[in-house]
Order: C-alpha cells, then structure tokens, then sequence
C-alpha cells in the first residue's frame, strides 16, 4: 500500500496523511525493488538544496527503530506515525545515503564502496550538519516535534548515529526467529526482480547486501568459525535469513548491553498481544505527550499475524540459531 495508508489511518487522524506522503515522496527515496525510481533525482536534488540552508528545525531526542526486516518494525512505526509529536520515516535510505555515501549495502542508490558499520569516525562535521538539516528540514516539512526513523541496519551503526545525535534513542525489535526467517524468503521471493541482467531482491544487487554481510560481520566473529564454510556456500534464502537473523539479534544484544539508558528491546509478540500497554513504555521512553488517539489506533491496527510454516533448516546453523533464540527469550521448538 502507498506509504503504508489505508482507510483506518485515514479515519484515525486525517491530517496525518499529508505528513506520511511527504515523507513518502520527498525524503525516503525509492528502492531497487520498487518502482517510481524515476523520482530519486528529484529527491537527491531536494536534499541537495536542504544541505545548502541552515538548519530549520532543531532534532530533538529522535528515536531509531532497530532489529531485523520482516519482524514487525514497518506496523511499529505506522502506528507510532499516528502519534500528533511525531514524524516518521520508513527506511530513509536516500536521506542517509546523502548524508554518508558508503552507507548503501542494498545498491539502491550506489554500486560504489559501502559498509555495514559506521562509526564514530564517520560523523564527520560535515555528516553531522547534514544530517541535522536535512532531518530538521523534514521536521519542518510535516509540522512535527519529533522524529522517527525505521531503517533496521542501523542497529549496526549505533556509535555512528549516537554521534549526530547524542540524545538518540532506539528501539530494538525482535521477533521469533522461525517466524522472522520464513518471512524474509516470502518477501524475496514475491518482491524479486530481475533487471537489465542484475538480480535484485532481499540481498541486494546481485547479493551485495550478502557479501557485505558475509565480509565485515559474519567472517570476523568467532561465533561463526564452526559453521563458516557452509555459510559461505549458502544459496537458499531461508538459510541465509537464519545467518542474518543471528547476526543482527547478537548485535542488537550488544547494544543493548552497552546503552541500558537509550535503548530498549521490543517484542513483536508483546505488541500485538498488548498493544496499549507496549505503545504507553514506549511513549513514555521517548518523553511523549499522552495521547488517547495514537493508543487507540494501535489497539486498532496490532494484531498477532498467524504462525509461518517451518522450513528446513542445516545442521550447521541449528545450534547458532537455537543459542540465538534463547537469548532473545523464545522457547526453542
């Protein structure tokens, strides 16, 4: 659906609509699996000029949406979008490709260098007033206080945002890793295309996104060591989804661990089963007003999608996937 609209949010809070289509057209950029690519000049035009001005609204304590594609962080961030503070992006991929060039894994805007991490480093003077005129450009665009973002791989650039932002806060969304895993090979299967010669899909062009994965995450973890050979043969999405699912969950552990103060786990499960109780922690997280419209809507929209199929799973990857599954408290089946 276009720019996740239907008649619910419609009805919910009507002017909400103009800020999500702005949002839709002018500052998250179209993948390589989409279409309406023609507008990506448009939009990389825009943020040229945006750079240009001063900063037109100041970024205040934004929250980043983490984890894992396919776990529930898209329906996350619609219903938070109803929030009357917020704005919120989903997956703003061209943004940040024009604050940092090389943060492209999926080859959406750039076939050139690009890496998984970023860091301190990388926030140069110049990454950082970017990167707060052309958020607060946005914040002024849809008339909001606050920011959200959903772009999952930033959970591996969490130094990196920290350091634009430093009063940043995240939400980490996991899900079962069954469920997660069967979903990202539906996903590529159905959204995958082919196009002058290149195969685009899940894992990027012509895998990039995977041979990045495989070359600045999975290679130098000692975790993997046991299993490497077979991960580096792998060919079936579903066990290339487990890879990334392990990565991605271990790393978000790690974030957590080392940012008890700004960052907090969310679990899908608990959300759909609870919505108003998990909405209201999350509010108050990220020092939100009370607001009874954005409560009801989640209770509206959130619930518990059935259970996906089990796929078969090798050996190799078993015991990763299982330890991985107890971490992130999910009962091993």
């Amino acid at each position: 659906m276009l720019a996740q609209l239907d008649h619910l949010y419609l009805q919910a809070r009507p002017a909400k609509v103009i800020a999500r289509l702005i949002s839709y057209v002018l500052f998250e950029g179209r993948p390589i699996t989409t279409r309406g690519r023609w507008i990506n000049p448009l939009v990389f035009s825009h943020f040229f000029l945006e750079k240009k001005l001063p900063q037109l609204k100041e970024v205040r304590e934004p929250l980043f949406i983490l984890g894992t594609g396919r776990s529930g962080t898209t329906i996350l961030g619609t219903v938070l979008s109803m929030h009357r503070e917020v704005g919120f992006l989903n997956e703003p991929k061209a943004l940040w490709h024009a604050i940092h060039p090389h943060e492209d894994v999926v080859g959406n805007y750039s076939r050139g260098q690009a890496r998984y991490r970023l860091g301190v480093d990388d926030a140069t003077d110049e990454v950082k007033r970017n990167a707060h005129r052309l958020f607060g450009a946005y914040l002024r665009f849809v008339r909001s206080a606050r920011l959200v973002d959903k772009y999952p791989e930033l959970v591996f650039r969490v130094p990196f945002v920290k350091a634009i932002f430093p009063d940043a806060r995240f939400l980490f969304v996991v899900r079962n890793g069954w469920d997660t895993c069967a979903s990202i090979d539906q996903w590529s299967s159905r959204y995958g295309v082919r196009v002058q010669g290149e195969n685009h899909d899940w894992w990027g062009v012509d895998r990039r996104k995977w041979k990045l994965m495989l070359k600045e995450l999975i290679e130098p973890d000692p975790i993997f060591a046991g299993a490497l050979d077979t991960i580096r043969q792998l060919q079936r999405d579903t066990d290339m989804a487990v890879v990334e699912w392990v990565v991605t969950m271990r790393e978000g552990l790690r974030c957590l661990k080392e940012n008890p103060d700004c960052m907090r786990m969310v679990r899908y499960e608990d959300l759909v089963v609870n919505p108003r109780a998990v909405l209201r922690e999350i509010a108050t997280f990220a020092e939100w007003g009370e607001d009874e419209v954005f409560l009801r809507y989640g209770e509206t929209v959130l619930r518990s999608a059935p259970r996906r199929a089990g796929f078969e799973m090798l050996a190799e990857l078993r015991p990763l996937f299982d330890e991985t599954m107890r971490a992130v408290g999910y009962r091993i089946e």
